[in-house]
């Protein structure tokens, strides 16, 4: 029911009065409480003095520039008390533990030509096959002949479903949207930050492992499923815990290929301050004047949403179920995510951050 004001009041009296038809109920139909709240906005109301603001913890007060203010309930955390440890401010608004059940993230719905424009799917690319014959073409991708078992990607199968599948990717768009940030499927390079020149393999120190051609034709293959909006079975979920973080729809085998780590290239060297907990290792060169880093702070894909193990626990480490592995392709470098194991519907993916050195702290991971 909207709020009563005067002027409201005094237009009352110029309205014909409400006469029922003959059967009709004269009962008005009043919106719930909770239907109000739902769609009223809401109202910060700032306090007169944060000089006296303590950790809801730890309860110092000490290092106010790393609290952070609850916008449920206002109380105040350090950045480094919260488990896991948050590493960076959050963009826009942020909840505690305790709120977030009464503040869920939305997902936001999409129209299919909306989907299409936000991941670039080319129209062309799409074509309807049924189910029937996606798994007639798998099984003739088989060997005839059984080989001696080798360490071959795998292609991810996407979804068939294909009301399920829009709702995979509507979840991927909904925290990029929320993180103002760009999709983006492939490494960029943009003016200012390191060159696409710069992104050579053999400034490696000690030489980058070279992807073998029918791995690089698997490769191809996902490209090719992600332009006709074929993605592997993967929600974005929020967590109040883990933020936002990577769930399995459907089972997804060992060694099968996940995603590239995608983002913008920069150097090392720019980024030696940098408080941002998404960057990753692209090149280790020789001349540490050269080695990259991708950060996908302002475009990126699914993997910017992907959990690392707490490497310092045993419960920990048993939960990695992908390997985070470098490759030399076509003379550039690409990091890409695998499936160390088979992979059950439901379960999240987890990695190791620190796969290639030991500087990242996971020990407050979850």
């Amino acid at each position: 029911m909207a709020p009563f004001n005067s002027t409201q009041q005094s237009r009352s009296h110029h309205l014909p009065a409400f006469r029922p038809k003959e059967g009709q109920s004269k009962k008005k139909k009043f919106r719930t409480l909770k239907d109000v709240m739902k769609r009223a906005k809401r109202v910060a109301i700032p306090r007169d003095d944060y000089s006296k603001l303590m950790c809801s913890i730890c309860g110092s007060g000490e290092k106010d520039e790393e609290i952070l203010l609850c916008d449920g309930c206002d109380n105040g955390f350090h950045m480094m008390c919260l488990r896991p440890v948050v590493v960076r401010v959050p963009i826009g608004s942020w909840y505690c533990n305790k709120c977030h059940d009464h503040h869920p993230t939305p997902i936001q719905k999409f129209t299919q030509r909306k989907i299409m424009d936000f991941f670039r799917i080319r129209k062309s690319a799409m074509k309807c096959i049924s189910p029937e014959v996606a798994r007639r073409q798998r099984k003739r991708s088989r060997p005839l002949v059984l080989q001696k078992k080798s360490r071959k990607l795998l292609p991810y199968i996407p979804t068939e479903d294909h009301d399920r599948r829009s709702k995979q990717m509507e979840s991927l768009a909904s925290a990029l949207i929320n993180l103002k940030l760009e999709f983006s499927n492939d490494l960029t390079y943009f003016p200012g930050m390191a060159p696409k020149s710069a992104n050579q393999s053999n400034f490696e120190s000690g030489g980058m492992q070279v992807m073998s051609k029918e791995d690089i034709r698997t490769l191809e293959k996902c490209k090719a499923m992600a332009e006709r909006g074929e993605y592997p079975p993967l929600r974005v979920v929020f967590d109040p815990l883990e933020g936002y973080t990577v769930e399995v729809d459907a089972p997804i085998k060992h060694m099968t290929f996940i995603a590239e780590y995608t983002g913008d290239v920069d150097y090392i060297r720019n980024r030696a301050d940098d408080d941002s907990d998404s960057m990753m290792t692209l090149l280790l060169a020789s001349d540490p004047l050269k080695s990259l880093v991708i950060c996908p702070d302002k475009r990126g894909n699914i993997t910017r949403f992907i959990n690392g193990i707490n490497n310092h626990t045993e419960d920990g480490k048993k939960k990695q179920n992908l390997k985070c592995v470098r490759y030399s392709v076509k003379g550039e470098c690409h990091v890409f995510l695998v499936a160390s194991r088979n992979i059950a519907k439901g379960e999240r993916l987890y990695y190791n951050y620190n796969g290639y050195e030991n500087a990242y702290p996971t020990q407050h991971f979850v």
